[in-house]
This record gives C-alpha cells, sequence and structure tokens, in this order.
C-alpha cells in the first residue's frame, strides 16, 4: 500500500514558517499520542534548531497511559519539554503556560538583563495535519480563535493569537513531508486520519490495522466485536456480521465493516490504543539495573 499525499499549499506553508521562525522563541509541536514519531515531520527540527521546544502528546486519552509515559520520558531524555494534554476536554491544558516559562527562561531572563519587561514569549504551534492543533488552540485560548475541522488541511494560512501578557502563539497550516521515505509512516497517518481518506483504499487499510491489533491488542477484538479468528480477512467477515453489516442474500459487506473498525479505532470505541512504542531511554534502563542488582 503506497501512500504520499502532499497538497500544493503545504509547500507555501512551509516557505512561510521558514521566514516566521526568526520572529519566534519557542516551537510548540503538536503530535498524536498514539503514533508519536510518525506524527512528526522530521523538517520541524531542521528548522527549529536553537529554539526552545515543547512537545504536546495530544490525544493521551487515545493512547496507553503506559505508553504516554514511555514516550515523555524518552522526548524528555531527547531535549524537549513535553506535557500530555487532550484538546478536546482541555485536560493538561492548565500545566502549559507554566511550562512554557520554564523552557524560555533563559530568554526572559536576558530581556530582563537588557530592561525589557514583560515581553510576551512568541510560540509557533507546529504539526502535521489532523493532530488537533487547532482544537488545541481553541481550548487554550478558551474562544474559537482558529478553524477547526475533521478532515486535515483546514488551517490554510498562518495567523497571529494573543492569549495573554505573556504569551502569543503563530498558528500554522498542518504540513506533511514531500515523501515519506519509510511507507510503514505513511501506514500510521492514514490510520489515524492524517492522510485524506479519498485517496486511500480503506479495505487494505483496515487489514493492516486488524494485523497490527491481532499482534498488540488481541482482546480488543474480542470485546468490542466478538471476533476471534485467526487471520485479518476471517476477522472482517465476524466484524461484519456482528455489526450486521449485511448486503442483499446475506452476504458480509466487508465494505462498510472496514469503515466501522477505521472509524470504532479513531474515536477511541477500541479503547487506548498506541500503534508505536517508546525506545527505552537510558534513566529506564539504570532503574532496571538496579532492580535486577
Amino acid at each position: 500500500m503506497n501512500i504520499q499525499w502532499y497538497p500544493g499549499h503545504m509547500t507555501k506553508a512551509k516557505r512561510a514558517m521558514k521566514e516566521d521562525i526568526k520572529l519566534i522563541d519557542l516551537i510548540i509541536e503538536i503530535i498524536d499520542a498514539r503514533v508519536p514519531l510518525a506524527s512528526r515531520n522530521p523538517d520541524i527540527d531542521e528548522l527549529g534548531k536553537g529554539k526552545a521546544r515543547l512537545i504536546l502528546l495530544n490525544k493521551s486519552d487515545l493512547a496507553s497511559e503506559q505508553q504516554n509515559d514511555a514516550w515523555t520520558s524518552w522526548f524528555r531524555s531527547q531535549g524537549f519539554y513535553v506535557v500530555k494534554v487532550n484538546s478536546r476536554s482541555g485536560a493538561g491544558l492548565k500545566q502549559i503556560n507554566g511550562v512554557v516559562q520554564e523552557a524560555c527562561r533563559e530568554k526572559i531572563e536576558r530581556d530582563r538583563r537588557r530592561g525589557i519587561l514583560n515581553r510576551p514569549v512568541r510560540a509557533m504551534v507546529v504539526g502535521i495535519p489532523n493532530v488537533g492543533k487547532s482544537t488545541f488552540i481553541n481550548s487554550f485560548a478558551g474562544k474559537a480563535c482558529a478553524k477547526t475541522g475533521n478532515k486535515p488541511g483546514v488551517t490554510k494560512g498562518n495567523q497571529w493569537i494573543r492569549l495573554n501578557k505573556t504569551l502569543e502563539l503563530l498558528d500554522t497550516p498542518g504540513i506533511l513531508w514531500p515523501r515519506f521515505e519509510d511507507q510503514r509512516v505513511g501506514l500510521m497517518l492514514a490510520f489515524i486520519g492524517s492522510i485524506n481518506d479519498e485517496i486511500l483504499n480503506r479495505d487494505e487499510l483496515a487489514l493492516e490495522l486488524l494485523k497490527f491489533l491481532q499482534v498488540h491488542y488481541p482482546d480488543v477484538l474480542k470485546e468490542r466485536y466478538q471476533a476471534d479468528a485467526k487471520t485479518p480477512e476471517e476477522l472482517l467477515v465476524q466484524i461484519a456480521k456482528v455489526r450486521g453489516c449485511l448486503m442483499k442474500g446475506g452476504e458480509p459487506d466487508l465494505g462498510k465493516a472496514c469503515g466501522i473498525l477505521i472509524d470504532d479505532f479513531r474515536s477511541g470505541k477500541l479503547g487506548r490504543i498506541t500503534l508505536e512504542f517508546a525506545p527505552k531511554t537510558e534513566e529506564k534502563d539504570a532503574k532496571e539495573h538496579e532492580k535486577a542488582e
């Protein structure tokens, strides 16, 4: 399954981001907690060299809590500030102001020494399509100041938003990169809805998701669909029957079953599922080593 999607406005957005990066103090990068690495644009690290960095593990309520903690530890070991958030409910958002001040402490102190007082931190909000940037900004600001949508690519241009006396946000369009070197990344992004569904083969996507769930979350399929078949194809037939997806003559409507499976995963109805597992950090390795001794 070969996945590529790079609308024209993204090239323009990337050029604008290169210019705007000179104006900001901090990059707030929003990623999907279910696929923390796949939902990061590798270009951001290059663009953001020398800037303070804050990663928001968004949709953390849809991901495994154990993996949320593991990813938080791993990103911190890489030099990032990290906050777990759920932009829809507002969970975790109250922590952000304090973390922003901590991340930009050197910049604030430098301003103070120069006699510049109370200049707000300017933060650029970045992230790939459909990770919840606009929802985060609206929730964080407490008002609908950025467009939101349940399809990727709603934000088309950059806009400044003054939140309070200490923080200004620059919203940017979601930017993917022109080519996925690793097709696994494209697959992960397709699972979470960051790639336009209209260009995807949803039947293939559902079968790939079933393969993953069979290996890592087999109980989920039994609990949700009473499905315990050995192959993804047989599982799909079971899901179709349990959900009443039948065509004339009683034949299972597999296309409809595929849609139900994908929608159930994306909405969290399958439970808290993380698709990418965190590498172990040195800190964790040290603790495990101590326990072993």
